[in-house]
């Protein structure tokens, strides 16, 4: 990697704030690289520690060092690039660049052109104009081809005024002669300007470049996530389609093992009045034998004796009410079918509950509690992520941030864009109120939970009453008491959210709200009630649960 001719091409060199070879080259946690000054420059002026590429955000200003590495890097391709400047002087001039006017035979390439004597000249040959006095007075500029463009067509004289009323280049004698009552001022005064106009549309299509590209490194990134996206969503929907397939088999199987066991209970039932029947039928041949045997004996006492048993006949069952009708299947597939209906609606609703939560937690932030705002009663954590209620009123200031009637607090951090998401365990509790609040409520008096006061809240009251206060309150029927409540709020369209965490399913949400404010994360741990709620409302951090589909 030494060697000059290996390294990459200059655009892995530049800066794609400043646009230019890298300066103290520095990497940011994301593995994006910048100047050093660039991305410092570029943080004092944000209002967002992010990355400019990526966007990827940073909860605290990173630490940057300079990247050794590309350091060395960027030096081997600054001596590489000044090799390559040194080797192309002197060389012979090539198609569409200007040959020296002085040289024969070989044409070098020119490295000036000068406006007095209307030729361009070689470093050899601009020697004299470096050095003679009378020569040094002529006016050199980088070489150009068509020197006579400098020269007046009318008077055949050089260019040097600008004709402000014409907009174009004349010589000294065309204000006495063609320009006359114009305004003029000297072609160098006028291409300063013109220069400085330059540089500053220079800089603006630099800054048009800068933005194409952080857009390319936008879309490319964004291109990234969409198939990362892609493939955990065609993994899991293989995996929803191979468990929902397997329920219908099983269903099927269930299915067929119900019919063919009906079949063997009649099977059974059929080989029972056979095997009866069979035996009766035996019984039945023995008696006419004897019959036959007595009828043609000549025993006319053995006759009379036998008579009245022969006469009687053995007893037997009355089959004339008895039969095996076939066994009626009619409705069974129906029945099935709506039995598996009802599972796979059950089921697909799961689903769909799980993958929603799955993907309101990408939106994930971290969320602490303010000790400015907290009651006096409260009882906050150092880390600011768990608060329970305290028998003992503490000695606060009453600043205009804090609860002072009720036992509420509020996040640090306030919400007023985009979406977020937090989680909270309310384990143990049997009262509590989540959710978020507007920055304009009134802290200083008893409030009531609802929209129309700034408060969008879900409540749990005397262990299993839960509501959501939406003037009016809706009562709320759960499967289960939640473990872990989340909270998503989603600010540009109005929506908030709470769902069951563990059970992946969804609490109630607030619908067609109109956010102007800016929203806080809300909690109440309520009164201890004599123990019985003394559990802590605690805020958890956020993991994305596998949860396994019992279909």
């Amino acid at each position: 990697m030494s060697a000059a001719s290996n390294l990459s091409s200059e655009d892995q060199f530049l800066c794609s704030i400043c646009l230019d070879v890298f300066t103290d080259p520095v990497s940011t946690p994301c593995g994006h690289n910048f100047c050093k000054n660039c991305i410092n420059e570029h943080w004092n002026t944000s209002d967002r520690c992010q990355c400019p590429m990526c966007k990827e955000g940073f909860n605290t200003r990173p630490d940057l060092r300079v990247n050794t590495f590309i350091s060395e890097m960027v030096a081997q391709f600054r001596q590489s690039a000044q090799q390559k400047t040194s080797s192309s002087e002197q060389q012979e001039s090539k198609p569409g660049e200007v040959p020296c006017d002085v040289c024969t035979g070989t044409k070098l390439k020119a490295l000036k052109s000068c406006l007095v004597c209307l030729a361009s000249y070689c470093e050899t040959h601009l020697e004299p104009h470096l050095t003679a006095s009378r020569l040094q007075r002529h006016q050199l500029i980088d070489p150009v081809e068509n020197l006579e463009d400098r020269m007046c067509t009318k008077h055949n004289k050089p260019l040097e005024l600008f004709c402000k009323t014409d907009q174009t280049c004349v010589c000294t004698l065309c204000p006495v002669l063609d320009h006359k009552m114009h305004k003029f001022v000297p072609l160098k005064e006028e291409y300063e300007g013109k220069k400085v106009e330059l540089k500053k549309t220079e800089a603006e299509i630099q800054q048009m470049i800068q933005k194409r590209r952080l857009k390319i490194q936008e879309i490319k990134h964004s291109v990234d996530l969409s198939e990362e996206d892609a493939d955990r969503e065609k993994a899991e929907g293989v995996q929803v389609f191979t468990d929902l397939k397997e329920s219908v088999e099983r269903r099927l199987n269930e299915l067929i093992d119900t019919i063919k066991e009906t079949q063997k209970r009649k099977e059974k039932q059929a080989e029972a009045f056979i095997k009866e029947l069979e035996q009766e039928i035996s019984e039945l041949k023995k008696r006419s034998t004897e019959v036959v045997q007595v009828s043609l004996s000549e025993d006319h006492v053995h006759l009379l004796q036998s008579f009245p048993y022969l006469k009687a006949a053995p007893p037997t069952k009355d089959w004339t009410e008895v039969s095996v009708h076939p066994p009626s299947y009619e409705g069974t597939v129906v029945g099935a079918l709506h039995q598996l209906e009802e599972t796979l609606s059950r089921e697909m609703k799961k689903l769909f509950d799980e993958a929603e939560l799955k993907r309101v937690q990408k939106f994930a932030v971290d969320v602490t509690l303010d000790p400015d705002t907290a009651h006096p009663k409260l009882i906050l954590s150092d880390d600011g992520k768990q608060v329970t209620y305290g028998n003992v009123k503490k000695n606060l200031p009453n600043n205009p941030e804090r609860f002072s009637d009720c036992s509420c607090v509020l996040g640090k951090k306030s919400f007023s864009f985009d979406r977020f998401y937090f989680e909270v365990q309310v384990k143990g509790k049997t009262s509590w109120d989540l959710g978020v609040a507007r920055e304009s409520i009134n802290r200083k008096r008893q409030i009531t939970l609802r929209p129309q006061n700034g408060y969008w809240t879900i409540c749990l009251r005397n262990g299993n009453e839960y509501k959501a206060p939406a003037g009016p309150s809706v009562l709320l029927s759960l499967k289960s008491q939640p473990q872990k409540v989340g909270v998503f709020v989603d600010y540009e369209e109005g929506l908030v959210s709470f769902y069951d965490v563990d059970a992946a399913a969804l609490i109630y949400s607030f619908t067609g709200c109109s956010f102007t404010e800016k929203l806080f994360p809300f909690f109440s741990p309520w009164r201890n009630d004599g123990g019985k709620n003394s559990a802590p409302l605690i805020i958890c951090p956020v993991n994305q649960t596998e949860w396994t589909d019992d279909i």
